[in-house]
């Protein structure tokens, strides 16, 4: 029951509450569902690994963060009470997946929720865009040519319009909720493309081109759809790093560089250049971020606040630089934290050596890595394969985010639970070693936050100097 709980509950928050329950919305349902699944999950928590990882100790921390960034940030002392369970739904997202989803089988069966979130969103929004545009791009003629935008876009809620800088209208995907920019839709969107691979089965080809090559041909055309260009860099991040061990990293860089002219060609960022002087509006942002981390070092401006600091009440459009002028250097430890052990256990289920068994390697007619049957008849092929999928979902996640001002969804919490959970289950096995003793990860995690506040920082040198 906590599983299926579970799946609903994420599902309303992807798809949001008046989508899935129409009327009944009113009465709470996301709340009511939420309520229910902390009642469920306290018969889970005793034996649960949930509390005993270094990521639960990073939640905590966000929370408190993010209180205490009001509290010192903003001065409100009720805003910070506010602020406390801010962090709760992802918390929650990170333990429920932890808690409930105890078998390969259901992490197929989350793989197949967010694919089904997925097609929802590109669904309606094909069928959107082709009953409310012509092909010539403008408006059907019963909308109103009077319509400003801003009402455009309130009635079509999977399309966004807006100019692409040659004066001609660009019509991009997105999603609802937390989804509902074209470039977090897009985000969304590589995440799930890598996990699909889930369901990829040896010497079965209609079953793959079905279950697999079809739905990933579907969620690269709403890549397309969202126009996004930390999409389209996020992608070839992935095929950089999946086929650089099949062909080896310089042909997979030649190969990314011909992928990314193809995606030009095909017009695959709407017309908008992917270049630093494109992205001179996004460094000036991400240049103000650090100002306000330098003049608010410890808990940052305050929770959701950073667009009152900059012009045009601009985020910007760099989930590191939010996190840090925010919550400060106090709320971007304990978010590298939960980055740092999640991206580190995941690094350790792809690695051949950090996985101690020895079974023979699998057939190599996918593109990723292959599986059989089931995680629990498996063992180092198998969590191997899980393992690299996790990797290429969490770096497209983090490609994308170096763009977006995303720091805190659910999308992340959740990718971090489900490493986790086949961390578990191959450390039970005796397949993998126990997990980075705590000291050493709270340590190599100061490394980190310095080293990517450092990392902005020299990226704006470079960026001024080009200048």
């Amino acid at each position: 029951m906590g599983f299926v709980l579970s799946v609903l509950y994420f599902i309303t928050y992807y798809l949001t509450s008046p989508v899935l329950f129409g009327p009944l919305a009113v009465f709470r349902v996301e709340l009511i569902l939420a309520i229910l699944l902390l009642f469920v999950s306290l018969f889970k928590l005793a034996g649960s690994f949930a509390f005993r990882t270094p990521q639960s100790l990073a939640l905590i921390g966000l929370c408190l963060a993010g209180s205490l960034s009001v509290l010192f940030g903003a001065h409100w002392a009720w805003g910070a009470v506010l602020a406390l369970p801010g962090f709760v739904p992802y918390g929650l997202a990170y333990f429920l997946v932890c808690l409930h989803c105890d078998s390969k089988k259901k992490l197929q069966f989350i793989v197949l929720m967010l694919l089904f979130v997925c097609l929802f969103v590109i669904v309606h929004g094909y069928i959107d865009l082709h009953h409310g545009i012509t092909e010539g791009g403008s408006l059907q003629p019963d909308i109103s040519e009077s319509d400003t935008p801003d009402l455009w876009n309130v009635e079509h809620p999977y399309l966004y319009s807006m100019g692409n800088g040659t004066g001609q209208s660009l019509y991009r995907l997105r999603g609802l909720g937390f989804l509902n920019d074209p470039n977090d839709f897009g985000q969304f969107l590589v995440c799930v493309v890598p996990l699909v691979f889930i369901f990829w089965r040896t010497k079965r080809t209609l079953q793959n081109l079905a279950f697999v090559i079809l739905p990933v041909c579907a969620l690269l055309y709403g890549a397309f759809l969202t126009h996004s260009r930390g999409a389209l860099l996020a992608l070839l991040a992935m095929a950089i790093l999946a086929l650089r061990r099949r062909i080896g990293t310089l042909p997979a860089l030649l190969l990314a560089g011909g992928l990314f002219a193809a995606a030009m060609a095909l017009n695959f960022t709407g017309g908008r250049d992917i270049s630093a002087e494109a992205g001179a509006d996004r460094t000036e942002l991400w240049s103000t971020g650090l100002q306000l981390l330098k003049s608010h070092p410890l808990f940052g401006v305050g929770l959701g606040n950073i667009a009152d600091y900059t012009e045009a009440h601009h985020t910007a459009h760099n989930s590191v630089v939010v996190c840090a002028a925010e919550l400060g250097m106090v709320g971007l430890y304990f978010w590298c934290l939960f980055l740092f052990s999640s991206f580190r256990d995941a690094l350790a289920l792809a690695s051949p050596v950090k996985v101690n068994e020895t079974e023979p390697m699998l057939s190599d007619e996918s593109p990723f890595p292959l599986e059989t049957d089931g995680i629990e008849a498996e063992g180092k092929a198998e969590i191997n394969h899980l393992g690299r999928l996790l990797v290429l979902s969490f770096t497209g996640f983090l490609v994308a985010g170096w763009f977006l001002s995303r720091a805190y969804v659910m999308t992340y919490f959740l990718l971090g639970g489900m490493v986790e959970v086949v961390f578990e289950m191959a450390l039970q096995k005796g397949l993998i070693g126990p997990r980075l003793r705590l000291d050493r990860v709270l340590l190599y995690t100061c490394g980190l936050a310095i080293s990517l506040v450092l990392v902005v920082y020299l990226m704006l040198r470079v960026s001024n100097l080009m200048h």
